[in-house]
């Protein structure tokens, strides 16, 4: 076979559309960034003329058949209860992959962003629970207890290097710890009363997965069909179908079958006798090499890698476009000052930055950790500030407390949308403000070259 031909585009498409779409790609915080695009185009038009319309695309019914059985739902309930699982399918991986091999493998390691998480939990929920205690918004006292990784981790990126490498390793840490107390949140608090028959049909699906990777498969159609199984075993369990995603994530294995260096090795001597040997080459080498790679990555970072791309940039924006679309044309002054909205939104900016910062520095002055890179206290105070973005799992939280009730949802919403932006902004002001000594920069750069 003679070696295939290759075209390259042509080199004003490759610098003008192609160029910056692949460096915004690779940009750390460009998830975040078209997250945020998503619900500020959300917010104006929910405020426009078109605004009956935009309500009606999310209320289109989304219908699924096979023969009698099938479901009928809306396009906003198949993003939030569907396409959000493989979101949390995602954070599930990411929690698994800290555990292993990153920020939360050993206690010590741990120990910080884990207390400065607790806090950032508990104050919120307490400001928003004493600010409607009693009333029909007190449901949704967890809603301002969440840290959005995407939004948060990318506001950091953004500033560049005045925000050291420890800082945004505690943040990450610190959103993994809030996200696993709001999935346990989502699962004990917001579900429909457990039903025990379904817990053990979890249980059931769940081992049979596990000891289907402990196994050796591999096949991404077995974790996509473990993945419906234990959606629908939660669901009748009374446990909301969407922590199918985080429990197949913690499922998914993260040994590989070859040793890396070993795999490398012979990659190596086969691509030498092959440049030798072929005077053509074909497409079948590179096949080899794929197969062989293939073996030495882990499930665990190839599914999180191949899915990345698509819960950044496609999911998690319809996301934010149905949920983030609060029209505030019929709101009053007393609307914007109701218990819920300053409860989220009070709960996010004032809460999250004081829980976070309190336990931080408690932790620190009573000996039980110590601050990441030696960064100085303005600096962990503008992080936490930071911490208050909430977006996602918030909004998320949101609709499961007030699902039934239109106008407390959209103060809830409304209290995301204006504590996280005040959240984000000021802290990023407080950072920005911030120069960390030069010395101290290189140092910490040679030590994450180390």
């Amino acid at each position: 076979m003679p070696e295939p031909g290759h075209r390259s585009p042509p080199p004003l498409f490759q610098s003008i559309v192609l160029g910056p779409i692949r460096t915004f790609i690779r940009m750390e915080a460009a998830g975040g960034i078209a997250l945020f695009v998503a619900a500020l185009l959300a917010f104006v038009v929910a405020n426009s003329p078109w605004h009956q319309g935009f309500e009606r695309l999310w209320t289109t019914p989304v219908e699924l058949a096979f023969g009698e059985l099938g479901f009928q739902v809306s396009l906003r309930r198949f993003i939030d209860d569907g396409l959000m699982t493989i979101f949390f399918f995602v954070v599930g991986m990411e929690i698994k992959r800290e555990l292993i091999e990153g920020e939360l493998r050993t206690v010590r390691r741990a120990m910080l962003p884990a207390i400065a998480a607790t806090g950032g939990v508990l104050l919120p929920a307490i400001i928003f629970y004493s600010l409607n205690r009693g009333t029909a918004g007190e449901r949704g006292w967890a809603i301002p207890m969440a840290t959005d990784i995407a939004f948060s981790i990318g506001c950091l990126i953004l500033l560049g290097k005045r925000v050291s490498r420890g800082l945004l390793v505690f943040l990450t840490a610190l959103a993994i710890f809030d996200d696993i107390a709001g999935i346990l949140v989502i699962a004990f608090f917001y579900g429909g009363g457990l039903s025990v028959p379904g817990l053990v049909w979890v249980a059931v699906v769940g081992l049979a997965v596990y000891g289907a990777g402990r196994l050796g498969v591999e096949n991404a159609l077995l974790y996509t069909a473990g993945g419906v199984a234990l959606w629908i075993a939660l669901h009748h369990a009374g446990v909301h179908g969407t922590l199918a995603g985080v429990l197949l994530g913690l499922l998914v294995p993260a040994v590989t079958r070859r040793p890396v260096r070993e795999v490398l090795a012979g990659l190596r001597e086969h691509s030498l006798r092959t440049l030798e040997v072929s005077e053509r080459l074909d497409t079948s080498d590179l096949l080899y090499v794929s197969d062989e790679v293939r073996e030495a990555v882990p499930p665990l970072q190839r599914f999180e890698h191949a899915l990345h791309p698509w819960v950044a940039f496609l999911i998690m924006p319809l996301f934010g476009l149905a949920n983030s679309g609060v029209s505030v044309a019929g709101m009053s002054i007393k609307d914007l000052t109701g218990s819920v909205f300053l409860g989220v939104a009070v709960g996010l900016f004032v809460g999250k930055q004081l829980g976070i910062f309190a336990f931080t520095w408690g932790a620190v002055k009573l000996g039980a950790a110590e601050l990441p890179g030696g960064a100085p206290w303005r600096s962990v105070y503008g992080v936490a500030m930071v911490a208050g973005v909430g977006f996602t799992v918030a909004l998320f939280i949101a609709n499961l407390a007030f699902g039934g009730e239109p106008k407390l949802l959209d103060e809830a919403r409304l209290g995301v949308l204006v504590g996280s932006l005040v959240s984000g902004v000021s802290g990023m002001l407080v950072l920005r403000a911030v120069r960390a000594p030069v010395a101290k920069v290189a140092g910490e750069q040679s030590t994450a070259a180390t």
